[in-house]
């Protein structure tokens, strides 16, 4: 009798959020996410400079790739940016982009900047879902 393994596997129950592919990685089940993430100081500074003329509210997600509560909010983030598509939602790791975290005196992560037209409106630190949804509840008009 042959083994047949399916395609692939939810992780865990209570983890969901990445399926085990046959080749044994794992993936993310929000692929569909909008998040924006910048591995360069030139095209964020460009990016952030274009944003100073649009009124759009934008959700600075500072995070790093050892920090387990970056992790919890991940998915989060990627369901916020599926359902607020009028907010723009960007990625920083602060390991990678370590001067924009230093400029936006990031101390903490997860660190949530909401920002318009250049101008940090809100501050959410910590994995605080709620928190950050009623900020951008509040400033996405």
């Amino acid at each position: 009798m042959y083994n047949i393994r399916p395609m692939w596997e939810v992780q865990s129950p209570k983890m969901a959020t990445n399926v085990l592919t046959r080749h044994g990685q794992y993936q993310s089940l929000y692929s569909s996410s909008k998040v924006i993430s910048f591995h360069s100081p030139s095209k964020w500074e460009v990016h952030f400079e274009e944003t100073k003329r649009s009124n759009r509210l934008m959700v600075v997600y500072f995070t790093a790739s050892w920090c387990g509560p970056c992790r919890l909010m991940e998915p989060v983030i990627n369901n916020f940016s599926n359902q607020y598509t009028s907010v723009e939602f960007i990625k920083i790791d602060v390991d990678e982009l370590m001067g924009v975290a230093e400029a936006f005196v990031v101390r903490a992560m997860p660190t949530f900047l909401l920002i318009k037209r250049g101008d940090v409106l809100d501050r959410v630190v910590g994995a605080k879902k709620e928190d950050l949804q009623m900020k951008i509840e509040k400033h996405r008009i």
